[in-house]
């Protein structure tokens, strides 16, 4: 009897001689996997290029992926196919990846795909300007076509309600406008692309402070714009050449940056020098990744500001390159601002053509519309070319970021005052102010207010005043009900709040905060919960997936804040369990204006008659 120490007996197996292995192994590599076919290889070359020795970038895939759907309007599986194989990828991961992110369509070979695609906005501001209306006739005038689809927020707030024809928006879009406009793309009378931007402009953000920067003049989709020679001729990239050149002391910039108070302004609001100071510190090689995805809905200051002065960002990113320390700078920029990339890509050409000193190296990247990748990790994700997941920390990515290094990441909008503060002095920034608070704020304003647009006004000021003194007051008709102070995720405040200081800090107490300052005014005839379930229904929409209270929550809290009467305590339990157990910021944010709505406005849920 066998104890059960005892190995069973072993048996020779014949492997065949070492040429017949080999070439049984080869065989079977080549007939592993779906096959490319030939015709699908040679576009797919011909649109990322031979394959390096070292082979193709792994991070430049979603870059790869737009140029495929650009030119086919859509990713056929034939071409993700020969994607993986030029790429040396699975085929799953690259499936992966492309199905993330809202701008691709994966199709079968031989799928229809619409020649153009118009996008209505359904974000909170277009809602409130009529936005449903047009999703619901525009699709039986368009024709087949024409596929017409609702979008989350494309941050032209200020311009509602928007529509967008594949690339080219429509402010204030009409029926007659959106179907005479498709009507000339299909004749070849217009083209279906942003329209370049007009060089020449004298933009000076330093002297509107305290004013509106847009809302009192004509909209327009491409403002002239302050172009590299224009900028250089006022001044621009003295001061980075001089700290690059060692003229101008890096530790004094650093100082004056920490003495300004300067917090980021892309919502999370971390003292800029501090986090300078600390990557500063870390080994080298480190990067730098700078976030304008600016996808929270009611948000459009950064477009606002590259639009018209593109140069003021791009020193304030030389200079902190330089401070820092950091060898290369990744700009990673929304999809939905095709002529913010357009204009972008042609002013960066201008500045390595004539460089003011020695440049780190920069790359433009494409955003793929995934609201989640404003999340600093989840754009790290997206930047090496994945899914855009966020990150257990720790470790944080000024330690562990891009690439495995220790990285500064920055919003657009905090480099683009460096210059002024340091040139300025940081005396000149803390000036502004009101109610204790110091700084500088641009508020993207939309909704009830005469005059959106973004006005840069001192931290601190109360939301009565800044509809007053800089958007001209409510709408004729329409009398003030409430605001949203931060965007989707940011709460809503009633308007007996309305005196409230906007800063960083101030509204915590209220349940709320000012996020990146993207402040939607509701009317006397609005809804508070409308508002916030058109802001679980973008947070549903825009969850990464990656955890289940995040996931499920959000779907579930649409599901009973549709109902006539809210469930009270089912959704404070969702709400606990999503702030609590969440990975990110999304979903331990997206419970703040449901319950803004349970505690400022509960005569809106005590009426089973009235309908979300």
């Amino acid at each position: 009897m066998k104890t059960m120490t005892e190995a069973p007996p072993v048996q020779a197996v014949s492997l065949g001689t070492a040429d017949e292995l080999r070439h049984s192994l080869k065989r079977r590599g080549r007939l592993k996997g779906r096959q490319p076919d030939e015709a699908a290889l040679a576009e797919v070359r011909a649109l990322i290029g031979p394959r390096p020795v070292d082979g193709h970038r792994r991070d430049l895939l979603i870059e790869y992926l737009h140029g495929l759907n650009d030119r086919h309007l859509a990713l056929r599986e034939p071409h993700l196919v020969a994607l993986a194989r030029e790429m040396n990828l699975p085929m799953a991961e690259v499936y992966e990846v492309a199905t993330f992110y809202h701008h691709f369509e994966v199709v079968k070979a031989d799928d229809a795909v619409a020649a153009l695609t118009v996008r209505v906005c359904n974000g909170l501001s277009c809602g409130m300007a009529g936005a449903a209306d047009l999703l619901q006739r525009l699709p039986d005038l368009l024709g087949s076509d024409v596929r017409v689809i609702e979008a989350p927020c494309v941050g032209r707030c200020e311009q509602a309600p928007v529509v967008v024809a594949h690339q080219l928006p429509l402010p204030h879009a009409s029926v007659e406008t959106v179907t005479q406009t498709v009507a000339a793309i299909a004749a070849g009378r217009a083209q279906a692309l942003h329209p370049p931007a007009v060089d020449g402009s004298s933009f000076a953000p330093a002297a509107l402070a305290g004013m509106p920067v847009t809302g009192h003049a004509e909209v327009t989709i491409s403002p002239a714009t302050v172009d590299y020679a224009t900028y250089r001729a006022h001044g621009g990239y003295a001061l980075a050449a001089a700290i690059v050149n060692g003229e101008q002391d890096a530790e004094a910039v650093l100082a004056a940056m920490e003495t300004s108070g300067l917090r980021g302004l892309g919502g999370a609001g971390f003292p800029a020098g501090r986090k300078w100071r600390i990557v500063r510190e870390q080994a080298a090689p480190r990067l730098m990744a700078v976030n304008i995805d600016e996808g929270e809905p009611g948000t459009f200051k950064d477009r606002t500001y590259l639009e018209r002065d593109p140069h003021r960002f791009i020193e304030g990113l030389l200079i902190a390159a330089q401070v820092v320390g950091t060898e290369a700078c990744y700009i990673y920029l929304r999809d939905e601002y095709h002529g913010c990339r357009a204009l972008l890509e042609r002013e960066l050409e201008k500045l390595r053509a004539d460089p003011p000193c020695p440049l780190p190296h920069i790359e433009l990247r494409r955003g793929a519309g995934a609201y989640i990748c404003g999340e600093e990790s989840a754009m790290i994700e997206s930047l090496e070319g994945k899914r855009g997941e966020p990150r257990m920390r720790p470790p944080y990515i000024a330690q562990v970021g891009l690439f495995g290094r220790p990285t500064l990441e920055h919003n657009f909008e905090t480099l683009y005052w460096v210059r002024d503060i340091v040139e300025r002095g940081p005396a000149w920034f803390t000036s502004f102010g009101r109610n204790g608070r110091k700084g500088l704020r641009s508020f993207s304003v939309s909704g009830r207010v005469r005059r959106p647009g973004v006005k840069l006004a001192p931290a601190g000021i109360t939301l009565r005043e800044l509809v007053d003194e800089y958007c001209g007051g409510m709408q004729p008709g329409h009398e003030l009900y409430g605001y949203l102070p931060g965007g989707a995720s940011g709460g809503i405040l009633p308007a007996r709040l309305a005196d409230v200081p906007l800063d960083f800090d101030t509204l915590q107490p209220h349940g709320c905060f000012i996020g990146s300052a993207a402040v939607v005014v509701l009317g006397h005839t609005d809804l508070a919960r409308d508002a916030a379930l058109n802001a679980m229904r973008f947070f549903k929409d825009e969850s990464c997936g990656q955890c289940t209270p995040c996931r499920v929550g959000t779907a579930k809290a649409v599901e009973l804040m549709q109902a006539p009467r809210w469930d009270s305590e089912a959704l404070d339990d969702l709400a606990n369990v999503m702030v609590d157990a969440s990975i990110c910021g999304l979903g331990q944010a997206a419970p703040n204006p449901l319950r803004c709505v349970e505690r400022y406005f509960p005569q809106e849920l005590e009426t089973p008659e009235v309908q979300a």
